[in-house]
């Protein structure tokens, strides 16, 4: 139950649409925040239950450690996660798992299941410790593949003589070894993927387009200098029937993403703000089945 109380900020009516996806995580993920949530809920605790009277300091390292390694763990996926709110700070996005990710949960969820079933035999504490164990180990591994993937989209990109601005990695769904890179040019972004189980060769990238003018037109609007901020500048601008579409490029493939808003449309002679609507994504459940055949497959 302390492990999701963070996310319940996800109920919360912030305003509009891009509100509501730029300040979840925020204050209830905060490194700042949580600590001061787990003394109060400890205290609470220890008046009106008598176990955590009984062992107080494990009682508090528990609720501690139940709140403040949530944001952690978010922190290494690609959405965002404003560790240091109220600190006007770029979110924290690590990204060296997908926001799912069965090797990391399932065996923390064994764990679970040994102590709701056999709390008291000695063979459930060496199930928990070895399901964490496992579970730690495969978070070390996703920095390890990060770090190849980078490697090779750098040699890749050097080799070809693009140059761009930043680089972003993530692995794509439910793995950690098929991983997409993008990088920011000039004139919009590039996409390669890498997978680490096959040599494939040189990385390959493909281009594409962002109307930077028009971004750059409409730069003084809130809605696209929070999207720009909460997504360390890694989106694209598109004109769609006058109106300015921004798109979070780190949460998706080409051409599906899974965030896309339009903030404003377009005036004479100025962009004009509009109420921000969140353009949904009807997902393929082929899009799946094309990364699975990609992990053992070059293009």
């Amino acid at each position: 139950m302390l492990g999701t109380l963070p996310d319940l900020d996800i109920f919360i009516d912030f305003g509009d649409a891009v509100r509501n996806f730029t300040y979840h995580r925020g204050f209830s993920h905060s490194l700042f925040v949580l600590p001061g949530v787990a003394v109060v809920i400890w205290l609470a605790l220890r008046r009106w239950w008598a176990p955590v009277r009984a062992a107080p300091r494990p009682w508090f390292a528990g609720i501690f450690l139940a709140l403040v390694t949530h944001p952690l763990i978010d922190a290494h996926t690609a959405y965002g996660t404003q560790l240091l709110w109220p600190l006007a700070v770029t979110p924290t996005s690590w990204a060296t798992m997908f926001i799912i990710d069965p090797l990391f949960t399932l065996p923390l969820i064994v764990g679970v299941i040994a102590l709701s079933g056999w709390a008291l035999r000695p063979s459930a504490s060496k199930v928990v410790v070895a399901g964490l164990a496992l579970s730690s180990a495969y978070l070390g591994w996703t920095w390890v593949a990060k770090t190849l993937a980078e490697q090779q989209a750098h040699s890749a990109l050097a080799d070809a003589g693009v140059e761009y601005r930043a680089m972003f990695s993530t692995p794509t769904p439910l793995n950690s070894v098929l991983w997409r890179v993008v990088v920011l040019t000039d004139d919009g972004y590039a996409e390669g993927f890498d997978s680490l189980l096959i040599d494939e060769g040189r990385m390959a990238f493909r281009t594409y387009a962002s109307d930077t003018r028009a971004l750059a037109e409409a730069s003084d609007l809130w809605a696209v200098q929070r999207l720009r901020w909460f997504a360390a500048d890694f989106i694209r601008a598109d004109v769609e029937d006058g109106r300015l579409v921004i798109t979070d490029l780190r949460m998706g493939q080409e051409p599906s993403y899974v965030f896309r808003h339009v903030v404003a449309e377009r005036g004479n002679p100025h962009w004009k703000p509009l109420e921000p609507e969140r353009l949904m994504l009807l997902f393929d459940r082929g899009d799946l089945g094309a990364v699975w055949q990609r992990i053992l497959h070059a293009e």
